[in-house]
Parts: structure tokens; sequence; C-alpha cells
């Protein structure tokens, strides 16, 4: 069985780490094999077959395509966590300045309203391209997949905030 992506070119380099080693380390603890051409066209090898190994290795080199650090996508092997990813650009129908408004809004100044996101749900938020994704338990990404459409639908971000922390409170 072999699986098949593309990842956007400047994101290669993540994927392949210096000297081969996050690519090597992606291998081994997928237990797959990552052919990856300069152009960032990928193929996922599971020599034994195994469709789950697979397709977490797919989710994994899709989360790293999306401007997660290697590092931190790996934690999609955990049978806990999840990806999700947010298409601004087919959401906002094809409207360029929405997106950059909306990719505004959700980093915040110096990133403050991602991190502070990030921090009342337990998830991580990467914001690349046209794309926002998610990871997190499942419970956690649908939770903040909420606050994002709540900011994409114009909420100022206390109302989002206070949104989360009572979702927050309400988990005690």
């Amino acid at each position: 069985m072999a699986e098949y992506l593309k990842i956007p070119k400047d994101r290669v380099g993540a994927l392949v780490g210096k000297k081969g080693k996050t690519k090597a380390m992606l291998q081994e603890r997928c237990g797959v094999k990552l052919d990856i051409t300069h152009d960032g066209s990928i193929t996922i090898i599971c020599p034994d077959e195994d469709g789950l190994k697979e397709w977490k290795a797919l989710e994994v080199v899709k989360a790293v395509g999306r401007g997660f650090s290697p590092q931190y996508a790996i934690r999609l092997l955990r049978d806990d966590q999840v990806l999700s990813i947010i298409n601004l650009y087919t959401l906002l129908n094809r409207n360029k300045s929405d997106v950059t408004r909306v990719r505004a809004r959700i980093i915040g100044e110096n990133g403050k309203v991602r991190r502070t996101i990030e921090s009342l749900t337990n998830t991580r938020i990467s914001v690349y391209g046209k794309t926002i994704s998610i990871i997190g338990n499942e419970e956690d990404v649908e939770l903040t997949e909420k606050a994002i459409q709540m900011l994409i639908d114009g909420a100022r971000h206390a109302t989002v905030y206070r949104f989360l922390e009572s979702r927050a409170a309400a988990k005690l």
C-alpha cells in the first residue's frame, strides 16, 4: 500500500530535517518509508501494509505541511490526538482580503490571540497560507474550531475568550 500527497515546497526542509534526521525519525516512529521529492511530492509506503500506520504517517506529514514542527506533529501518533484543517480560502468564498483579515484576527499582535486560544483550549494552532490547522484531543479541537468560527463571524476577542474560559470552567 502507498499514500501520496503534496506539501508546499517551503515545508520540505522541515519534513526532511538536517541531514535527513527528521525524515529518519518519522520513518522509525511511524513504521513507514517516506519518499520525498524537492517539489513536495511525498509517497508514504508501509512495508507491512498496516493501514493505520500509513494513515497516522499521512496525518503527521499533513501537519508538517500545514506549518507544525515535526516534533509537535509527531503527537498525532497518539490515539487521543487529531488534526483539523480549516481552509479559509474556500470558507470565505475565495476572497483574498477576507483571508488576510481573518488570519490577522486569529494570530493577533505578536501571536497573542493564537497563544491565548491555545492555552485556553489545550491545543496547538498553525496559521499557514490559506489554512488554519489545529492539533489536540477531539473535544478541544472542536472547541477551538468554534472559537475560530466566532472570530471569522466577527465576534470580539474578549467575547471569544469569555466563551472559552466558561467552557474550561465547566470542565472542572
